[in-house]
Parts: C-alpha cells; structure tokens; sequence
C-alpha cells in the first residue's frame, strides 16, 4: 500500500471518529435546517480544508524537527486527551448557536467562516496535527478533510431521519475507546523504538 494512500486511510479513520459527537456535527445539523444540504456541505468541506492544511503544515514542520521516540510519546498523550475530550462532550455555545442562525450573507460563506472559526484548535484540528508528525503530508490532509465531511454528512442525513434519537453517550463512549486504543499502540511503538 503506498504511503500516500496509508496515510489517508488512516487519516481518515481517526478523523471521522473524533468528529463523532462534535460540535461541528452540531453545527452542520443546525446549517442543514436553515440551508440547502449542498450548500452547507460545500462551505464545511473548503472550511475544514483549509484548516487541515495549516494543521499538516504544522504537524510535518514538527516532525522533522523532533526524534521519533518523543513525538510518539507526545501523539499517544495528545491521544488520551483527544479520547477525554471526547468523553466529555461537546455542545454549541450560545454565540456558535447564533452565528449559526445568521443568514444576511451568502450560505455558503457563512458556513465557512462559521466552520472555520468553530475548528481553529479544535480537537480534530489537533489530531490532524499529530497524525500530520508521523504520516505523509498529502495523505494525511486529504484523509483528515474528507473524514471530517463524510462524518457531518452523516450527522446532517442521520439527524434528519431520527432526529434527537441518537445515542449520543455511545458514540462518545466509542470514540473515545478507540482515542484510548490509538494511544496505547503509540505508546508500545515508542517504547519499542
């Protein structure tokens, strides 16, 4: 498997579910009732490219300057606080709630903007960061943007059809045990190394 197409699997995968139970799966749901389901995908995919690409900048420029043992170490415990983070919830505040109901501008720049703004340090942007020191640039942005779309897509679909129905503690709970899991392997791995 190439290195490209790893990254990105892998990319995607932690992605997709540190973005189960987000706020910006929150976010998205709320754009869909107000915007068309396009429109409001098209503003979360530029937002959370551009964020991503800042955050492999980041996370490459950090891997080649540190050894390898200490940036595992480093990802396993960012890890265990992305799995805690996770555990805890998330919810929109009142200002996301109300940025979110604005519609004097263009939807899609709305979108984009509010997005943008919601995953400036956020955890996946985080994660992005730290799976970007150790996988291949390109992989790993590709990866960790479509995971972060395909997961609010799936927010704004399920929403609609079952509404406030979702086991929302379960998938915390899950998440965040495969946010534990990830950490522990990195952990072997520096340990091994």
């Amino acid at each position: 498997m190439s290195s490209v197409l790893s990254a990105f699997l892998v990319s995607f995968a932690f992605i997709f579910v540190a973005e189960l139970g987000d706020k910006s799966q929150l976010m998205a749901l709320t754009f869909a009732t107000r915007y068309p389901i396009g429109v409001v995908l098209a503003g979360i995919t530029a937002a959370t490219a551009l964020v991503h690409a800042v955050s492999v900048g980041i996370g490459a420029a950090l891997g080649a300057a540190l050894p390898t043992r200490p940036i595992k170490v480093i990802a396993a415990v960012a890890f265990v606080i992305f799995a805690l983070w996770t555990l805890r919830g998330d919810s929109l505040s009142d200002e996301e709630k109300e940025r979110a109901k604005e519609g004097t501008r263009s939807a899609f720049w709305v979108v984009a903007v509010v997005f943008f703004l919601a995953e400036l340090g956020d955890k996946t942007m985080l994660a992005t960061i730290t799976l970007a020191t150790e996988h291949g640039i390109v992989g790993t942005w590709l990866g960790s943007t479509v995971g972060m779309v395909v997961a609010d897509a799936l927010a704004i679909v399920v929403g609609r059809h079952l509404g406030a129905r979702l086991p929302e503690k379960a998938i915390r709970i899950g998440a965040a045990l495969l946010f534990f899991a990830f950490a522990i392997w990195l952990f072997v791995e520096a340990a091994s190394a």
